[in-house]
């Protein structure tokens, strides 16, 4: 199959959850033997109109990420000329999925938009670009929900594809024992960190520690208000680590504890919890974590593995019961979110949009 991607921004421009979700796929399409090609911004230094990285190979339509509108221009003629099977574009910006569908018309493909959800309000442009795709991939119900609630498209226009964990890089990492309870994200204003923090200070007479994963603006805030609370003694601030040390805390950790106030997609929770970590959500109207716990509650998941709270007590009381809970360091009831079990999802959803325009 040849998949054209259209992406004016990739992730060698701007490392944002959406950009490394469309290379991330692109690379394992190619690892999987399909021909791969994505339009986009220049991003590399030599004279050469064209890339490839990882079996991706990229092609230069404008010089940089700022002419958005000749990018926009030369979508129509140029997806044509790389004959593509099926058209995925990034939905950022939204003004270059219509460019991308008028296309894929002539091309006689579909077009399929990764809707990652990262906007300010669906405006015009938006609501435009969602309306064009022939399917919307998002990442969580809560993406989902705000685009049913913008846009009139049918039932099947839409579906969740969450994004997937290397099931066989965590079970070949080792364990390494920093913490019983983390938390993992940025530290910025939409962290609340500090539920958690209240949440340990409560149990200041029960003995736990705790690991905090990532840096960010407030994180001179969030060591300080642990200071105050009397805890941070029992707390460690291990910064920026790589996808391969935060494995490693996980699998040696006991509980994950997820508070963000928004969260269109819980990696860092799901990657814990395919790590062997209990899973503690605080739910919040803003976060889509509590659908990864909700996992659990399905039929074969473990029930007592996942905990929804709404409150610092709650959270405090999610804690203690999940001391008494099995230590793992793997659970099988995410394989279903593998690299490999994900990527089967898109490439259905390519074979049924390419069965659709009854060209095959």
């Amino acid at each position: 199959m040849r998949v054209v991607f259209v992406a004016l921004e990739t992730a060698f421009h701007r490392t944002s959850p959406e950009t490394l979700r469309v290379r991330g796929l692109a690379e394992r399409l190619a690892g999987r033997g399909h021909d791969v090609v994505v339009l986009c911004a220049k991003w590399w230094t030599s004279q050469d109109g064209s890339w490839v990285e990882n079996d991706v190979t990229y092609r230069a339509v404008v010089g940089d990420v700022d002419a958005k509108r000749s990018f926009r221009w030369a979508l129509p003629t140029r997806v044509p000329r790389e004959r593509p099977d099926v058209v995925h574009a990034a939905g950022t910006p939204a003004s270059q999925v219509p460019a991308a569908k008028k296309g894929a018309r002539l091309a006689r493909a579909p077009l399929v938009t990764e809707w990652y959800g990262d906007v300010e309000r669906y405006g015009r442009t938006e609501r435009k670009a969602l309306a064009r795709s022939d399917r919307v991939l998002v990442p969580s119900e809560l993406v989902e929900t705000a685009v049913r609630e913008h846009v009139d498209l049918g039932s099947d226009a839409v579906e969740v594809v969450p994004n997937s964990v290397d099931v066989d890089a965590i079970r070949g990492t080792e364990p390494r024992q920093v913490a019983d309870v983390v938390y993992a994200r940025t530290l910025d204003e939409d962290a609340n960190l500090e539920s958690l923090l209240l949440a340990l200070a409560e149990l200041r007479q029960t003995d736990w520690t705790a690991a905090v994963i990532g840096d960010g603006p407030e994180r001179e805030s969030y060591e300080r208000q642990a200071r105050d609370l009397r805890i941070d003694d029992r707390i460690t601030w291990l910064g920026e680590c790589s996808r391969d040390q935060r494995v490693a805390v996980y699998r040696g950790a006991h509980v994950f504890a997820q508070t963000a106030d928004e969260c269109l997609f819980a990696e860092e929770l799901l990657w814990a919890l395919a790590s062997g970590c209990v899973g503690i959500v605080e739910y919040h109207a803003g976060s889509s974590a509590h659908e990864l716990v909700e996992h659990y509650l399905e039929p074969g998941g473990n029930r007592d593995r996942g905990f929804r709270t709404t409150s610092e007590q709650e959270l405090a009381a999610a804690i203690r019961d999940a001391a008494s809970l099995e230590r793992l360091d793997y659970d099988p009831a995410f394989d279903a979110y593998d690299h490999d079990a994900v990527l089967e999802t898109y490439l259905q959803c390519y074979r049924d949009e390419i069965a659709a325009t009854g060209l095959f």
